[in-house]
Order: C-alpha cells, then sequence, then structure tokens
C-alpha cells in the first residue's frame, strides 16, 4: 500500500533563517548553520505534503519508516545542495525525528544515561546524568517548532495546551513524566521538562548497589511491606520518592489486588493484578475533572488489598488516611516535605485544606494511628539520592505525634572530587512493629538494630 500520494513535489519558500547549530554542536554543511536548518525544514515540508495520512495508521510502523527514509533520500538527491554521504544520513535521521518522535529531543530520549531533559526555551537544553545537570548542543528551530514538539506530547494523551490552559501535566508511551509551560505564563518561550524512569525498573538489590539504603534497611524495608505497615515515602524534588515507591511495590505479594491513583501515571508495579487510576483534568468548557480525592474513594469501593497513591498534595489526604485506619493496611504513598517532622505537618495542613475542622488533638491522633513508617529520601549535593532517615510513627503523647528514627544517614564531608562522604547506621532502638512483623511470621535478625556497625557510603 502506497504510503505517498502522487503528486508533483512542492518546493517550499525557506523559512526565516535562525543563526542556530545543529544538535551535536558543528556545522554540517559548508554553507553554515542556517542552510542546514533551511534544506531540513524544506525536505520536512515537502515529506508532510506527500504524505497520505489517510494510510498511515493502515501500515506497520516499520514499512512506514522504510518509506519515509526511503522517499527522504529521494528528496536529497532531488536537491541542488552539495552534501557528502554523513551530512545526507544525518538530515534523513533527523527528518524521521521531527516525523516520528520529539525531534531533536529524540537522541537524548534514546540515551540511558539521561534521567531528565530540561528545556528552558528554544535554545537551551539541559539534561541530569548522574545526578548532575550539564547544557547540550541540542536546540529548536524557534519558540514555534519547540512548542509543535509540546503539543505533539499532551494530544497523544488527550489532553490540550494553548493560551487559555497554558499549563499541562502529560507522559510519554515509555512512562516519561513531561510537564509544560508555555507563554503567557512562561516569560521567555516554551519550557519543557521530562522525567524520564528506567525501561528496567529498579530492585532493591539496585538501590543497595547505588548506596540508597544498606542490605540491612533494604531487609526491614521489604519486611514491612510484608506485614503490611502503612509507609510514607517524603522528600525533596528530584530526591527518587517514585522510584523508592515501585521498589517497595515489588514486596506486595502476587496474590493480593492493587490499585494505583496518580495525577501523572509514573509506577510500574510488577505485579498481575493491579488496576492504575489516572485523575483528568478539566475540558475545554471546564467540566469533567476528576480529582485523587474522587479516585481514592472510588478506589474503596473496588476491594482493593493494597492503595498506593503516587503523591498526596491536597485535600485527598484525608481520604487516604482514613482507608489506612480502616482496613486498608499496608498502603503506600509519598509527599514533598524536607523532613519526617515536616511530613507530618504537611499532612495536618492538606487535612485542613479538605474543609473539616478537626480538633488539633484529633487530627494529630488520626494522622498517627494511620501512619507506621516515614521513609525520608534526600538528593546530596554531588547529585546521589540517600535515605537518610527511616522513622516510626509511635503514637500521641498529650497533643504532639511521637516518632522515633530506626536509621540516620550521617554525613561526614565531601572529599576532593566533591563526592559526598557518609554511613548509614542504625540508631539502636528496636522498633515496635517487629510484634506486627512476628505476628506476621517474619523474624528480623536483632543484629539489623545494631549501631555499631555502620555501612560507609563513597
Amino acid at each position: 500500500m502506497p504510503l505517498f500520494q502522487k503528486r508533483a513535489p512542492v518546493r517550499e519558500p525557506a523559512p526565516v533563517r535562525d543563526p542556530l547549530v545543529t544538535p551535536n554542536g558543528h556545522d554540517p554543511l559548508p554553507r553554515g548553520r542556517e542552510a542546514y536548518y533551511e534544506l531540513k525544514t524544506r525536505i520536512h515540508r515537502q515529506l508532510i505534503e506527500r504524505l497520505d495520512l489517510t494510510k498511515l495508521d493502515l501500515l506497520p510502523l516499520e514499512s512506514v519508516q522504510q518509506q519515509i527514509r526511503r522517499i527522504v533520500e529521494d528528496m536529497l538527491v532531488a536537491d541542488e545542495t552539495p552534501l557528502s554521504r554523513h551530512e545526507r544520513e544525518q538530515i534523513v535521521v533527523e527528518v524521521e525525528h521531527e516525523t516520528f518522535g520529539l525531534g531533536p529531543l529524540e537522541p537524548l530520549m534514546q540515551d540511558p544515561t539521561v534521567s531528565d531533559i530540561l528545556v528552558n526555551g528554544a535554545k537551551t537544553v539541559y539534561v541530569e546524568r548522574r545526578g548532575r545537570l550539564e547544557r547540550t548542543h541540542v536546540i529548536f528551530r524557534d519558540d514555534t517548532h519547540l512548542l509543535h514538539v509540546i503539543e505533539r506530547i499532551v494530544s497523544s494523551i488527550g489532553r490540550r495546551i494553548d493560551e487559555s490552559s497554558p499549563m499541562v501535566d502529560a507522559r510519554l508511551a515509555d512512562g516519561s513524566r513531561v510537564n509544560a509551560i508555555i507563554p503567557p505564563l512562561a516569560l521567555d518561550g516554551p519550557v519543557l521538562s521530562i522525567r524520564r524512569f528506567a525501561a528496567d525498573p529498579y530492585r532493591m538489590n539496585d538501590l543497595v548497589e547505588f548506596g540508597t539504603v544498606t542490605p540491612a534497611l533494604a531487609e526491614i524495608l521489604r519486611a514491612a511491606v510484608q506485614a503490611r505497615l502503612n509507609i510514607l515515602v517524603s522528600g525533596g524534588t528530584g530526591a527518587g520518592k517514585t522510584t523508592l515507591l515501585n521498589v517497595l511495590s515489588n514486596a506486595i505479594p502476587n496474590t493480593e489486588r492493587i490499585v494505583t491513583i496518580e495525577d501523572s501515571a509514573e509506577l510500574q508495579l510488577q505485579q498481575d493484578h493491579v488496576v492504575r487510576l489516572e485523575t483528568r483534568p478539566p475540558n475545554i468548557e471546564g467540566q469533567g475533572a476528576v480529582a485523587q480525592r474522587d479516585l481514592v474513594r472510588n478506589a474503596l469501593r473496588m476491594r482493593p488489598d493494597r492503595i498506593v497513591v503516587g503523591e498526596v498534595r491536597g485535600a485527598e489526604v484525608l481520604d487516604m488516611l482514613q482507608a489506612m485506619n480502616t482496613g486498608h493496611d499496608g498502603s503506600l504513598s509519598t509527599v514533598h516535605a524536607n523532613s519526617s517532622r515536616d511530613a507530618l505537618s504537611r499532612l495536618e495542613t492538606m487535612v485542613l485544606m479538605s474543609g473539616i475542622a478537626l480538633p488539633v488533638r484529633a487530627l494529630r491522633d488520626y494522622i498517627a494511628g494511620a501512619l507506621d513508617v516515614i521513609v525520608h529520601l534526600s538528593r546530596l549535593s554531588d547529585g546521589t539520592r540517600r535515605v537518610v532517615r527511616v522513622t516510626e510513627v509511635v503514637g500521641m503523647e498529650e497533643d504532639v505525634v511521637t516518632t522515633q528514627d530506626i536509621f540516620l544517614f550521617e554525613q561526614q564531608g565531601i572529599d576532593a572530587d566533591g563526592r559526598v562522604l557518609g554511613f548509614h547506621r542504625a540508631s539502636g532502638v528496636r522498633p515496635h512493629f517487629t510484634d506486627r512483623l512476628a505476628r506476621a511470621g517474619i523474624q528480623l535478625d536483632p543484629a539489623l538494630f545494631d549501631p555499631s556497625k555502620r555501612q560507609v557510603v563513597r
């Protein structure tokens, strides 16, 4: 089935020239940067003109790519611009990226070492590799080019972005989380952030190898999940909360029914019996929005064994706490906070956002009865992520929620290469939840809580 309509190629007028550089930072053509983008844009426009969109979905993707590659090569042969084989191949690949992928960002999306892609306008693109930010040579032709890529992302999941709705959260097919904000809110042009996740989800052994947790702490956290303790993961932006939540969920038995609730689906649970729910923004008329709180309430009617909320950030925390207090043990969630104690304060604030006026004593008693463990992560100055504190919620003492630290990370300094030096150690306190572990048939070695055994992290 021919993918292209039989029509004469249309030579489009050259676009306005911008003094840009190519993604690899070099001038691919003797005539320089402007000629390169002029040629690539002209070829791409001719391709779209000849593409028969009605047949695009009727052919296998591999066949479509082969036909497009062949027709682009023919266009380049017919063009008068002198090109080497390497230059010709480079333009073919980039036109394919413009047609099927995310344009200039596609090479970064294919790079497994890139964890975050931060586009601060058409000509400024940063990436995070191994916890450190670095600027790339990747650029867009102009703001319109960048806006087209953003629109392609958000339209694929039925969302929109325009002047009336200039902010959007979305996700890519591989699960990467996308946030975009455009003018008039973004003063210097469209801004795009992509948080990537590993194609093969991390396991607890991976976090041990990275130094995020120690083998002793990994064993305790795994046991806590299996014994159906309610766990809250706290930390700042980019601290690894979602990654740890994914890893903790691996300890849930495959026989249990799990319901996940997220603003933008990121969790990659490996169990068979998983129901994934995602919030919905309002439509163009401002109707039809479904909030996390609505999904949490609905999840309680779905006969869940476990409820996993990707992140609590508003009134839904009240329904989450109610679930934890009414028989849905083993629930997991995350929250933005600077410390374990701050996480408890944030929960109080978010409950008040639900519009229910509870006495402070009753509110804190409610939180203390719902939570069992708070795991706090931090992203250190060298870019590494560490579990810096594991705190058990013990109960109430007068009007204060009482807690005790089980594990700590103590930073000792920074070496000549900027790497953080420190060690994980147990506090020496035997947690109260060991009785629940014993009732679940899980026996932990008392040596795991020995404070003299320190795991040095380098």
